[in-house]
C-alpha cells in the first residue's frame, strides 16, 4: 500500500512503544511478585537454565534425545509449580508474561514475515485521522451527500437537470469507491465553487482508506507551496516522492495554485508520472476547460481530458443555500 514512510515511521513507533511499555509492565508485575514469592524467582532463573541445557544436549549429540526430553519434562514441571504459586496469590497463569496488544505478533506488526493485521489497521487509523486534520472528513460521506440541494428542472437546452446530473455523479463515486484498485482510472470533476466536488473525494478517500490503501490529500495550493519550499530546501524531495507513490492522490483546487513555471511543470510531472504507472488520482476544478487551456500549456490540458473519467458539476452554490435553509429555520 503506498503510504508515506512518514506515517510508516510514525505507526511502527506506535508499536514499539506499545511493545516496550507491555515488557517493561512485566518486568514490574515480575518484581512485585518474586519479592513476594522468592521460590518463584528461583524458579524463573531455573526455566531458563533449562532452555540452555535442552541447547546443549543437542550440541553433545550422544543421548541428545533423552537428555532433550528430561530437559522438557523438568521445564514442564517447573511451569507446573510456577502456575501453582500463581493460582494461591489468585493471580492468572499469564501474569508474568507482557499483555501485548496484539497477542499474534506481541506488538512487532509483523508475523510471519508479513504484515499482521494489527499494523494493517493502525496505520488506516492513523491515515484516517492524519486526513481528518486536513479535511472536514468525519463530514463528508455518501449518506450525508443530500442531492435536495440540486434543482430538478430541465435546462433549456434539454439536457439534464442539476439533480439528474449530480445523481449521475453520485453513483459513479459509489461505483468508484466500492470498486478502487491501485487500476482504477483517474476522475476529473469539473464545476463552479460549492458545487459537492470536495465532498465527494473525501467521501471516496473515507472508503478507499477503509480499504486499506494509502490516500494523499491536498489543495493545488499547499502542494505547491510544499514542493516550494523542498526546492530550495535541503530536505530532500520528499513530498514528491510521495505524491508519485500513494494508492490515490486528490488534487483538489487546480487552478487556485500560484502560478510559475516550476510549478506548473511539477504538477504536469506528477499527474503525467501517475498515468505512466497507472496510479488513478482525481483532481478537482473549477476552471472551465477553455480556462484550464488558458492557464496551463494544451500538452498539459490534452493529457488531463484524454486520460481521465469526466464528471460535470453544475447547479447553483449549495453551500449558500444550506447557509439560506439554516437562517430559515433559526427564524421559523
Amino acid at each position: 500500500m503506498g503510504y508515506s514512510k512518514e506515517l510508516y515511521d510514525r505507526v511502527l513507533k506506535i508499536l514499539r512503544e506499545r511493545r516496550v511499555s507491555a515488557e517493561l509492565q512485566a518486568k514490574e508485575r515480575a518484581a512485585a511478585f518474586y519479592a513476594m514469592e522468592p521460590r518463584a524467582g528461583a524458579l524463573e532463573r531455573e526455566i531458563a537454565s533449562t532452555a540452555a541445557k535442552a541447547a546443549k544436549a543437542i550440541l553433545q549429540g550422544a543421548d541428545a534425545v533423552e537428555k532433550m526430553k528430561a530437559q522438557r519434562d523438568r521445564n514442564l514441571a517447573l511451569q507446573k509449580e510456577r502456575a501453582a504459586l500463581l493460582r494461591k496469590e489468585g493471580l492468572p497463569e499469564t501474569y508474568l508474561q507482557p499483555d501485548y496488544h496484539c497477542k499474534l505478533c506481541k506488538d512487532t506488526g509483523f508475523l510471519d514475515g508479513k504484515m499482521c493485521g494489527c499494523l494493517k489497521r493502525l496505520l488506516r487509523e492513523e491515515a484516517y485521522r492524519e486526513l481528518n486534520a486536513l479535511t472536514p472528513l468525519t463530514l463528508s460521506s455518501f449518506e450525508n451527500f443530500s442531492l435536495d440541494f440540486y434543482p430538478d428542472t430541465p435546462t433549456a437546452d434539454g439536457k439534464p437537470s442539476a439533480r439528474k446530473q449530480m445523481e449521475h455523479n453520485l453513483q459513479i463515486c459509489k461505483d468508484y469507491a466500492r470498486d478502487f484498485s491501485e487500476e482504477s482510472p483517474s476522475l476529473l470533476m469539473q464545476g463552479g465553487t460549492g458545487l459537492g466536488k470536495t465532498h465527494l473525494s473525501l467521501a471516496i478517500a473515507r472508503a478507499v482508506i477503509d480499504k486499506g490503501f494509502g490516500v494523499v490529500y491536498g489543495s493545488a495550493q499547499n502542494l505547491a507551496i510544499n514542493l516550494d519550499k523542498e526546492r530550495f530546501g535541503s530536505g530532500g524531495s520528499e513530498t514528491m516522492q510521495h505524491l508519485l507513490s500513494c494508492d490515490l492522490l486528490i488534487l483538489d483546487d487546480l487552478g487556485t495554485e500560484f502560478s510559475t513555471s516550476y510549478i506548473s511543470a511539477a504538477i504536469y510531472n506528477i499527474i503525467n508520472t501517475r498515468l505512466l504507472s497507472q496510479k488513478p488520482t482525481i483532481i478537482n476544478t473549477n476552471l472551465s476547460t477553455p480556462e484550464l487551456q488558458e492557464r496551463y500549456t494544451e500538452r498539459f490540458v490534452s493529457r488531463i481530458i484524454g486520460a481521465y473519467l469526466f464528471l460535470a458539476f453544475i447547479g447553483q452554490d449549495i453551500r449558500q443555500e444550506k447557509r439560506r435553509r439554516k437562517v430559515g429555520r433559526s427564524y421559523s
